[in-house]
This record gives structure tokens, C-alpha cells and sequence, in this order.
């Protein structure tokens, strides 16, 4: 911790003298995941169904096999474990191959906070948690891209 705060205040004051322009409130520092397994979570917002959910396996499956599902929000908990259920690659959820199972529970409530974000927020009209990672005991939201209207800035 000492460590990545000196690194961190180093970072800073070299960014502020190479940009002395721009405004730089601070930095943000997090610890350093081992890897797991990735899913991805998302919104569009449709004109005709409102936000629209998106939820998948991450890395590859989602890139090279498409595995996803979606699912108009809000949604209730039995929808937000439903959607786990509608990928087909579900079963690496739950542990293949001699792995612990992914902390489905802390999967879901990810869900359901992400669902009523969006349903309580007209301006939000994408939004993406890519990767999430997930482990035996907690799940990590690791980079988050956010589209907002414009009208709202």
C-alpha cells in the first residue's frame, strides 16, 4: 500500500507538470486481480422496450461464440437468476473441471443493482461492465464504459 501511493503521487505530479492545463483531481488506485472468470454485463437502451440487459460469459465466448442473453429491465431476482440460466455455456458458472463455482449469489445482486441503475436512470443508454470477474467468493466489475445523453450534461 505505501508503495503504490508514493507511485501514485509520482504519477500525479508528472502528469500535472507535463499537462499543467488540465485539471487532475486525483488517481485511483486498485489492487491488482488474479485472474477469473470473465462474463460481461450490459445495457442498451431500445425505444420501444427501454433498457434492454445483457448478460454473458466473457474473453472469448463472448467475442468468438456470441453466448449471451438478454432480458428487459427491472428485473426481479428470479429473472436476474434466470438470466444466468439462458447462456449456454452456464455450466462454467458453476465449476467444470475441478474449479470452485463463481459466487453466483454476488453475480445476481450485480444484476439487480445494474437493473434498477438503468431502469431508474432514463439518461443512462448504454452502459457495459466488461470484464467482470468472478471468484468462489465475490465478483469485480474490472472496466465500465458509460453512455449518457446529452441532453443531461
Amino acid at each position: 500500500p505505501e508503495e503504490a501511493d508514493r507511485v501514485a503521487w509520482e504519477l500525479l505530479r508528472s502528469l500535472r507538470n507535463r499537462f499543467p492545463e488540465v485539471q487532475i483531481d486525483g488517481v485511483y488506485v486498485q489492487e491488482m486481480l488474479p485472474p477469473g472468470r470473465e462474463v460481461i454485463l450490459g445495457m442498451v437502451r431500445d425505444p420501444t422496450f427501454g433498457p434492454l440487459l445483457m448478460f454473458g460469459l466473457g474473453g472469448i465466448y463472448v467475442e468468438v461464440l456470441r453466448d449471451v442473453a438478454f432480458a428487459v429491465a427491472p428485473l426481479s431476482r428470479p429473472e436476474a437468476e434466470e438470466l444466468l440460466e439462458l447462456v449456454r455455456g452456464k455450466k462454467l458458472l458453476t465449476g467444470v473441471r475441478g474449479q470452485p463455482p463463481v459466487a453466483r449469489a454476488a453475480l445476481v445482486d450485480l444484476i439487480l443493482r445494474v437493473s434498477q441503475l438503468v431502469a431508474e436512470n432514463p439518461d443512462i443508454l448504454e452502459l457495459d461492465l466488461n470484464p467482470v470477474l468472478c471468484y468462489p467468493d465475490r465478483v469485480v466489475a474490472v472496466d465500465l464504459r458509460l453512455t449518457v445523453s446529452e441532453e443531461d450534461l
